[in-house]
């Protein structure tokens, strides 16, 4: 049997908390929490009561964990957007080495301001800015609630009206125009001028508000009343994504989901992947990083085709935050001069790495590991590849891989090989979005950033890890000055290129210093050392 419906969670003067998960339940022996174990102290703390019960419950799998006395000591611990958190208890504490000088006032001004743009603050000022758009009038009552701008919505037993693209025959991608007047609305007392203020960034990436816009009060309440053809049961987040084959894009998508997650973290359910997944456009959703989804969902994914010429309701439903908001993550986001390390890309890493059991592989040496990223495409590729790989890979101090990264290879094994790299090279392109997923520890070399110097090197600060690229001009021989195939104009990133390879092993050599120079490489490397002796004593 199935865990049985929960009733709906408590309405707060200021905010409707609407989700309507299953009730603490032990029925699917906890694994609607599934989360890696730096995340537990945060989450257990969260909902003490479930702390509590699985604490007690001799088959809650996590009780060990609880009765650690590491557990123990972080009885403080929070993500960083919990009204009581302190900075001390955060899940991850970012840091800025560079100076604050003609930026903001202040060092802890600079600290403040990228912990809002880039890390839990960013979630936190989310929560803050909801407010009620559609306010419920009895328990189970329709309601709909949005941040700042309408970037991030959740609603209870609403209805989106899909009749009219039984006749679209466009692709429907990027449209603001998927729904007309009254097509999307529910039974509650809705804030209409409340709503109307929020129409600020109607953009199809941008808001929700070339949908909400058409939200009207219905006169009766839609499921009750049987207005609908389909009846989604399960929580249900509705995307609008943006490039599903480049991973640099597509990740914007996964980042604002997981960052969704938290904003809508009222119950301890909400990390389930028991979910209803609906992509806002009619083409099949298809990616070479479509496993990624399972971290969110176990369900099959929807789109609109899936539903047009129908009435659909929602019990529950999520309008997640958007990958090209204004001042938004990661696309948009202004990160202050000098600062690193976000506790939200940190958190993110870890827990898809987690739920697709990408682990860390045992090591038998203290060599480096290397890995080339070698491009198959028309431009950007390395012409003299096997030069530079030669060079560096005579060196006994590192394991030298050259990868390519093709449908030939499927996501989960390029997440293994980015997972245990120590230095990650490439030219300038999505490919290196893996850098999300390195170790801490590592750095990530981008041979060279064809003019485009902060979409990795920021990355790169987000995430957390070392970043080089190459430093000296008049080593790097282009093929021709490159042509944008569109506009007929020099562009650095339509050729290829060709390096010295003396300056190459140099740059490796600084990436690997910096590696070994990491604290967290020092304990990694020790804790391989104390499992081979007591494999060895065995």
């Amino acid at each position: 049997m199935g865990c049985a419906r929960g009733v709906a969670l408590a309405i707060t003067a200021t905010i409707v908390l609407i989700a309507q998960w299953p009730p603490y339940a032990a029925c699917d022996n906890y694994q609607y929490i599934n989360l890696p174990k730096a995340h537990l102290p945060m989450y257990f703390r969260r909902f003490p009561a479930l702390e509590k019960q699985c604490a007690a419950d001799e088959n809650c799998p996590y009780r060990t964990v609880l009765a650690s006395s590491s557990y123990q000591s972080q009885k403080d611990a929070c993500w960083g957007y919990e009204d009581a958190c302190t900075e001390k208890g955060r899940f991850s504490n970012h840091s800025c080495p560079g100076s604050h000088v003609g930026y903001v006032k202040s060092k802890q001004a600079q600290l403040d301001t990228f912990y809002s743009q880039a890390d839990f603050g960013f979630v936190r000022d989310q929560i803050r800015e909801t407010r009620i758009m559609c306010e419920p009038q009895f328990p189970h009552d329709s309601s709909l609630e949005c941040s700042k701008y309408l970037r991030f919505c959740r609603g209870r037993n609403l209805m989106i009206n899909f009749t009219d693209l039984a006749h679209r025959t466009e692709p429907l991608r990027y449209k603001m125009d998927v729904l007309g007047a009254g097509q999307i609305g529910g039974h509650c007392k809705l804030h209409g001028e409340r709503l109307r203020d929020e129409l600020q960034h109607i953009s199809p990436l941008q808001s929700w508000g070339p949908e909400l816009r058409f939200f009207e009060r219905l006169a009766k309440p839609p499921i009750e009343s049987d207005q609908c053809d389909v009846v989604i049961e399960k929580p249900a987040f509705v995307m609008k994504i943006d490039a599903a084959i480049n991973m640099y894009h597509h990740f914007c998508d996964f980042l604002n989901l997981y960052a969704s997650l938290h904003v809508n973290l009222s119950h301890a359910a909400s990390f389930t992947t028991d979910t209803h997944v609906l992509i806002w456009e009619s083409f099949p959703y298809h990616s070479p990083f479509a496993d990624t989804f399972k971290v969110f969902t176990r369900n099959p994914i929807a789109d609109l085709k899936t539903y047009a010429g129908k009435v659909v309701c929602f019990r529950n439903v999520v309008l997640p935050l958007l990958p090209r908001m204004i001042f938004g993550l990661y696309y948009n986001t202004p990160i202050i001069y000098g600062c690193e390390n976000s506790g939200l890309f940190h958190a993110f890493s870890e827990h898809v790495l987690h739920r697709l059991k990408v682990r860390m592989s045992t090591r038998t040496d203290r060599r480096l590991r290397v890995t080339f990223l070698s491009r198959q495409t028309r431009y950007r590729r390395v012409l003299n590849e096997d030069e530079l790989i030669a060079k560096i890979a005579s060196n006994p101090s590192y394991a030298v891989q050259r990868v390519s990264f093709g449908h030939e290879l499927s996501f989960l094994e390029q997440l293994k090989i980015t997972r245990n790299s120590d230095i990650f090279i490439g030219m300038h392109g999505a490919g290196l979005t893996h850098l999300l997923f390195l170790p801490k520890w590592a750095t990530l070399f981008e041979l060279y950033h064809c003019e485009d110097p902060n979409c990795y090197r920021d990355l790169a600060r987000l995430r957390g890890v070392h970043y080089i690229t190459w430093e000296r001009d008049h080593l790097v021989y282009p093929e021709g000055e490159g042509r944008h195939p569109e506009r007929d104009e020099r562009h650095a990133k339509f050729t290829n290129y060709a390096f010295d390879a003396t300056e190459f092993e140099r740059l490796v050599a600084k990436a690997a210093a910096q590696v070994e120079a990491h604290e967290e490489y020092s304990k990694f490397c020790a804790r391989q050392s104390h499992n081979q002796r007591t494999k060895e004593e065995l």
